[in-house]
């Protein structure tokens, strides 16, 4: 099958060189101060090309999720979960929760971004169930 290998551009190398030292940076607008994931050259509400790449809390709200039974990358063995995660900055990140799961719907619960190393990409981004969200959760 192979290794999953991330897809890296002039737009987010700096995000990923910030994420070596356990810090998630986006960018965000100078003229209108908004996030901006993923990356690129210019905001998507005003269409500055000004920005400039500011740490995020990390803190959000899962707004989907899925676990995969099928490995299609070696080094994310089945069952692994995906989840679209909701910044308070705005913009929405795709990720893996990592610790407890909830039962039922993992639909709005809070998160808090954590990182986790990867043997092929270093320090990559996870978010895991805030401290203040750990009702019905499996052991």
């Amino acid at each position: 099958m192979g290794q999953s290998r991330a897809i890296r551009t002039i737009y987010d190398d700096p995000m990923w060189e910030t994420l070596a030292s356990g810090v998630l940076r986006l960018q965000q607008c100078c003229n209108c101060r908004s996030f901006r994931y993923p990356p690129g050259p210019t905001c998507h509400r005003c269409a500055s090309p000004e920005h400039k790449w500011k740490p995020v809390s990390g803190r959000g709200q899962i707004l989907s999720w899925v676990v995969f039974h099928r490995t299609y990358f070696d080094d994310y063995p089945a069952p692994y979960n995906v989840v679209a995660v909701k910044l308070e900055e705005g913009p929405m990140i795709v990720t893996n929760l990592t610790g407890k799961k909830p039962m039922g719907s993992w639909i709005g619960r809070s998160v808090e971004l954590c990182f986790e190393r990867h043997s092929n990409h270093g320090l990559v981004p996870r978010v895991k169930l805030a401290g203040d969200d750990h009702r019905n959760v499996e052991d």
